[in-house]
């Protein structure tokens, strides 16, 4: 059977037919291949050769500019042969100068594994004589020094390179003669982690310099809206883009499926999934399913071997489930068989996302829009890599984006992708890695505030005030207690993380405000696919105490938003609707939690806990009494407030790379600082992460898609797919779609006009 008889059963059968909301089919595509001037060194010619590679036109690219001497982005799609994009230039540098040296950063162990086999092969073939190798926290000590003495390319990832920093006399060899940076799959890097990982590849430039030298970075990436400035933001320099994608490819199919067509769903979307995962294996094709996490991953995965079972015997051990968690050894094993082709289906969270080598797929199955276009077509590019026929399909759950994109397929398939956001002066980011870089050589303000930024002085006088840094005839050097290093918490924003625990064993970390939100007493926490309780949140203590439970129900917070304007950055008037960009005060505070059963509510509990107080960045508009009356006379005009605050964050992640839980709202019929009615969104990290002013910036586009989704929406009073939010602390309460509906159509048409007044 093929991909064609999949999708005329997907059309034709009773069970999917009304489902299929949209099939796009991307044609096929000839490879461009290009060749270089000069040639090669030629033994890594001869390794082309031997494999009958032929170098398509974005690789041959990477190689002249690192050959000119640029910085590079390399951003092409899922499977256009990226790796090599990099890896010849690199063994090129390493061929003709036998003293330097490449680093590699990987943001998982699967995939630097991967990777240093890739080398492995080439160093044997070319003789190049790199002692290629992985330092990581799993590296032996007895190798360690071997490895930084010997090694001329070392893989490594942004957690170990954060703790060998603070020991660069260690490596004063290594980079002295670094060359080159590689660092792969750079979209990961964005919002806090992205803040974090900018700051900390500067704190290695400043070290490079230090001992002489000045790598060049490669950054390889999935498509980006902003490539450039993500790319300037993330290391500090200038970036020759290269996108034009040279690689061959077959023709794909992309269904988008729809369990809501009629704004019910008979079935869960996880049973449909289950469903359309079996028909790919029933046509005889390998198929992979994406799931929204672990449990969904084996949950999928044990359905599927159970009804395998009953109806093709001896075919339930052709379906596995792959997720993190799993011993390398376990991943590896899959990955092998499915390579092989013993396994027919995976199920797996997107830890198989990344460029983790399992072969050519026929088909993949998305349970759910992943949350971003990015990682969407990262996930279906898994199928199709043998150049032949494939199929992807997005089954849509009952949210706002999914729900969006299966009622606006023309959008989903001609939208760039969103914008990768990184702020590297948050002050509290940039406060931490200042006291890591005075930790490791003496901060000289003329010399290294480049590096930094023109804040750097302030927060060291700061610090000086706290005895944590101590100003000397060499520079700033650190004086507090204890190692730098361990009080920055990469991809947090403090160092405070209480530990979740049963019967003594810790489970896992978290921040302050994923306790207050996840681990009070009362609520139920999901780990490793099991079920636990929450006996007690100690704040003191910094630990959240839980006993498994096997239970029905589910919990969700409730609580209430106070907010307060520190200062206006950039405001604008559209027409009649001021628009503002600054920093605000916020105060959180969880009052207590829903009990919930089979989507019903069963019972409400009250928690005493201290408020959330942070200072963070928002965008905020206020709404004119014309457009205030016209909501007035359709409905509730605090609904129509509260539903269009809740649309709008709903609708970010569609323009920024980001979740909404990232996001914050807050929307009032008389904000107490102007007596007007204001809707706010803000960033949900203390500092800010460039959302909201990204957010500010894009907010014509924003309102337009927000409308769309309101408008287009089947219901009558609102619902999951529109107005309804699964993280609003009132309840959902009050919301009225009629009025919401105004409210965006009435801002829709303010911007429209003020466009067509510009063009």
């Amino acid at each position: 059977m093929t991909v064609t008889s999949l999708l005329q059963i997907l059309m034709q059968d009773k069970q999917y037919r009304d489902r299929i909301a949209h099939v796009e089919v991307l044609p096929e595509r000839e490879g461009s291949f290009a060749s270089l001037s000069p040639e090669l060194p030629e033994e890594l010619a001869s390794y082309l050769a031997a494999r009958h590679i032929r170098l398509y036109s974005h690789q041959c690219r990477a190689v002249e500019a690192i050959r000119e001497g640029e910085n590079i982005l390399l951003t092409t799609a899922t499977a256009s042969g990226k790796t090599l994009g990099f890896m010849v230039p690199v063994f090129e540098q390493l061929i003709q100068d036998q003293d330097a040296t490449a680093l590699f950063l990987y943001p998982t162990k699967a995939l630097s594994n991967d990777q240093l086999k890739a080398a492995k092969e080439i160093e044997a073939y070319t003789g190049a004589g790199t002692d290629a190798a992985i330092y990581d926290g799993d590296t032996p000590q007895a190798r360690r020094s071997a490895i930084r003495g010997h090694s001329r390319l070392i893989i490594t990832n942004p957690y170990e390179l954060h703790q060998v920093l603070p020991w660069h006399h260690k490596w004063a060899g290594f980079f002295r003669h670094l060359r080159i940076i590689v660092v792969d799959e750079a979209h990961r890097y964005r919002g806090i982690m992205g803040s974090h990982i900018a700051l900390l590849l500067r704190r290695l430039q400043r070290l490079c310099r230090f001992y002489g030298s000045s790598p060049r970075f490669i950054l390889a990436s999935a498509t980006l809206a902003n490539p450039e400035e993500f790319a300037r933001h993330l290391i500090g320099m200038d970036f020759t883009v290269i996108t034009g994608d040279g690689s061959p490819r077959g023709r794909k199919y992309f269904v988008l499926y729809n369990p809501f067509f009629d704004g019910n769903g008979s079935r869960s979307t996880h049973q449909e999934t289950k469903g359309v995962f079996l028909a790919g294996l029933d046509h005889g094709l390998q198929t992979l399913c994406f799931t929204s996490s672990r449990r969904l991953a084996e949950l999928i995965a044990r359905w599927s071997r159970e009804e395998l079972e009953r109806s093709h015997p001896g075919w339930d051990n052709a379906v596995v489930s792959y997720r993190a968690g799993y011993l390398p050894d376990e991943r590896r094993a899959i990955e092998d068989r499915v390579k092989e082709g013993v396994v027919r289906g995976v199920v797996s969270t997107n830890a198989l996302e990344l460029g983790v080598d399992i072969g050519s797929l026929d088909a993949v199955i998305l349970s759910g829009f992943p949350g971003t276009l990015l990682s969407t077509w990262q996930q279906a590019g898994r199928a199709g890599r043998r150049g032949g026929d494939s199929v992807a399909v997005m089954v849509g759950f009952q949210n706002p984006l999914d729900q969006y994109f299966m009622h606006h397929p023309a959008t989903f398939f001609s939208r760039t992708m969103e914008h990768a956001i990184i702020d590297e002066t948050n002050p509290y980011v940039l406060a931490g890695h200042l006291l890591c870089a005075a930790a490791e050589l003496p901060f000289v303000v003329e010399r290294d505030s480049p590096f930094f930024g023109e804040s750097s002085e302030t927060v060291l006088r700061s610090f000086e005030a706290c005895n944590l840094v101590r100003r000397t005839p060499h520079g700033w050097i650190y004086a507090g207690r204890g190692r730098a290093a361990d009080a920055v918490k990469l991809g947090s924003l403090t160092s405070e993380t209480f530990k979740v625990v049963c019967n003594g064993r810790v489970l896992e970390t978290m921040d302050r405000s994923q306790a207050f939100r996840e681990g009070h007493r009362g609520a139920i926490l999901l780990h490793g696919g099991e079920t636990f309780l929450v006996t007690e949140l100690d704040l003191e203590g910094h630990l959240i105490r839980v006993k498994e439970m096997d239970v029905e129900y589910y919990t969700e917070p409730i609580k209430t938003v106070d907010l307060t304007v520190s200062r206006v950055i950039q405001q604008v008037c559209r027409s009649d609707v001021p628009l503002r960009f600054g920093e605000v005060e916020v105060s959180e505070q969880y009052t207590g939690y829903r009990i919930i059963r089979g989507g019903s509510v069963i019972g409400y509990e009250s928690l005493e806990l201290p408020p959330l107080q942070f200072t963070t960045k928002a965008f905020w508009f206020e709404i004119p009494d014309r457009i205030m009356d016209a909501m007035e006379y359709a409905g509730d005009t605090a609904g129509g407030l509260h539903g269009a605050e809740h649309a709008i964050i709903g609708m970010m992640p569609l323009h920024v790379l980001c979740d909404r839980w990232d996001i914050g709202g807050l929307s009032t019929p008389c904000f107490a600082a102007t007596g007007q009615p204001t809707v706010f969104v803000y960033d949900g990290h203390e500092g800010g992460i460039g959302l909201a002013e990204k957010g500010y910036t894009l907010f014509g586009p924003l309102i337009r898609t927000s409308y769309e989704l309101v408008r287009d929406c089947s219901c009558t009073s609102g619902c999951p797919s529109c107005i309804f939010s699964p993280k609003c602390g009132n309840d959902n309460r009050p919301l009225d779609k009629n009025s919401t509906h105004i409210l965006l159509r009435e801002m829709n048409a303010v911007l429209e006009d003020r466009n067509a007044q510009h063009s």
